[in-house]
């Protein structure tokens, strides 16, 4: 079994374990929109989410499914010597489409050579038990993580980030989709506007009651086009410092169960969209200051859980 001197439960560790091999996820674009930008509930997104919705591009370049993961796996292959791949729709809201669509997208991602199974970023408001029922019969045939997007456990911070949905909403799709044999991810946002180290400490617990998988850790970044952007230019919202945000990481590790899989500790701004922090595009320091802190707090993930 792959170890790691990391004090936290990392997904490359995680992976190898299941697999015997370097696994790497391939970032997809499916073409798919979200109910917080076509109208269902908002036409403005969040408040930090362009029109592309951390899109690749791809889908609008004509670019199938398969091409997409043929091109990751050959980029991939030989920067990290990955023998295995996870196909990542990430982009906008990936369960947002009838079941047939999504079925096709899906079948089409696990039957490339070489893709041992998916990982889907989506709304907790975007599931149902048609879609679930999916998910649960590819889980026989394949890994399936499914991310939900909570970012945090406050509904006046998701009221102000104009979300489009509240805590409790999130917690339904978690018990929904539990027992299926899917695994859960959650997206968190550290430096949400208004949001204490209180706030942050509250958001560990509250996905660590809900039994979930995995976790995802983004900072708060701006980018070019969004309402966040704007509140920057006003001087009404100030991105933390990167002190500040290991910081916080490291508070949050601490108050997740040790088993939880820590899929990312930041975020992976297009260089040419940043705004600010510029210090965000640093991503190997931010993720060695992480490792040094806790090491000189000598704590690790699980410690205060």
């Amino acid at each position: 079994m792959a170890t790691t001197d990391k004090r936290y439960n990392d997904l490359n560790t995680y992976l190898r374990n299941q697999f015997g091999c370097r696994v790497q996820k391939i970032t997809v674009d499916a073409g798919l929109t979200c109910p917080n930008r076509d109208g269902a509930i908002s036409t403005e997104g969040c408040i930090f989410c362009n029109d592309r919705g951390s899109g690749t591009g791809a889908h609008n370049r004509g670019l199938s499914i398969t091409r997409q993961l043929e091109q990751g796996k050959a980029a991939l292959s030989k920067r990290y010597k990955a023998k295995k791949f996870l196909a990542y729709f990430q982009s906008f809201s990936n369960t947002y489409a009838p079941v047939e669509t999504l079925r096709r997208l899906y079948e089409e991602a696990i039957g490339v050579d070489g893709i041992v199974g998916i990982s889907i970023g989506t709304r907790p408001d975007c599931i149902d038990q048609d879609k679930l029922a999916l998910l649960q019969e590819l889980a026989g045939k394949c890994l399936v993580w499914i991310e939900y997007g909570l970012q945090s456990a406050h509904d006046s911070t998701l009221s102000l980030i104009n979300r489009g949905h509240d805590a409790a909403c999130f917690a339904r799709a978690v018990e929904k989709t539990q027992s299926r044999g899917i695994q859960i991810c959650a997206h968190v946002i550290l430096g949400l506007p208004g949001e204490t180290t209180a706030h942050v400490h509250d958001t560990a617990k509250f996905i660590s009651r809900l039994g979930i998988h995995g976790v995802k850790l983004h900072l708060l970044y701006v980018i070019k086009g969004t309402r966040l952007e704007t509140m920057v230019q006003q001087e009404s919202y100030r991105c933390l410092t990167q002190a500040a945000y290991v910081n916080l990481v490291c508070d949050f590790l601490e108050r997740i169960p040790d088993d939880m899989i820590v899929q990312r500790l930041t975020s992976d701004p297009h260089p040419h969209e940043l705004v600010a922090p510029h210090w965000s595009l640093n991503k190997m320091e931010t993720l060695s200051r992480i490792q040094a802190e806790l090491e000189r707090r000598d704590t690790r993930q699980g410690s205060f859980s």
